[in-house]
């Protein structure tokens, strides 16, 4: 389910990660600055109950959309209590959940995530913008998620794995393809900008 998602979003426009468990979900939702989460309730180690309900005591107000298997009322009742802004049972329509999806977002009641920059680089999270040296540079949705990785980490060094991990999931094919993006990255930033360190992987210039 997690990578047809993935596949699905990410041919849509989105930019997904993938937590497999609830303590790595709720640590993600509180620091990722995310637009939306799509929180399953039956997760190992923590359940997506106490994800949503930890995440608004804490007055996180990411919107928060549970898909779950569990279709009874009181199922429902008791996520939308927690915080769950809407809920959706598997099996489910795709069209219908980016339909919800898109609604959520709309909504935008999550403060943005600052402009990172280093190196002339800067991006900013919330308008999608990316400028070298003040003019406007183009990126494609999986190049912006790479230079955001790099750029958050800056100067330290991101490994392939992670950026594999982080930016494609289950959707890879294997790390030359970040061997690839960096590539397009380079051509579209300044080969300067993007060092490889051998061995480790890639960071942003000091």
């Amino acid at each position: 389910m997690a990578a047809a998602l993935t596949r699905g979003l990410t041919a849509e426009g989105f930019v997904v990660d993938v937590c497999r468990d609830g303590p790595s979900g709720l640590e993600a939702a509180r620091f990722g600055g995310y637009d939306a989460v799509l929180l399953d309730l039956m997760l190992p180690g923590m359940s997506g109950y106490t994800v949503v309900r930890t995440l608004r005591e804490e007055a996180n107000w990411v919107p928060v959309l549970v898909l779950s298997a569990k279709d009874g009322e009181y199922d429902q009742a008791d996520a939308l209590d927690y915080g769950a802004d809407d809920y959706l049972t598997k099996p489910f329509s795709f069209v219908v959940l980016l339909a919800k999806l898109r609604a959520l977002v709309r909504r935008d009641p999550v403060p943005r995530p600052t402009a990172v920059q280093a190196h002339g680089i800067r991006l900013d999270p919330a308008t999608r913008e990316v400028t070298v040296d003040g003019a406007h540079v183009e990126l494609a949705v999986r190049e912006f998620a790479v230079l955001e990785r790099l750029l958050a980490a800056s100067p330290a060094v991101v490994s392939k794995e992670e950026l594999l991990d982080a930016v494609w999931g289950d959707a890879a094919e294997g790390v030359n393809i970040v061997e690839v993006y960096v590539g397009y990255l380079r051509r579209k930033l300044g080969r300067e900008r993007v060092e490889t360190v051998r061995g480790v992987g890639y960071r942003i210039a000091p």
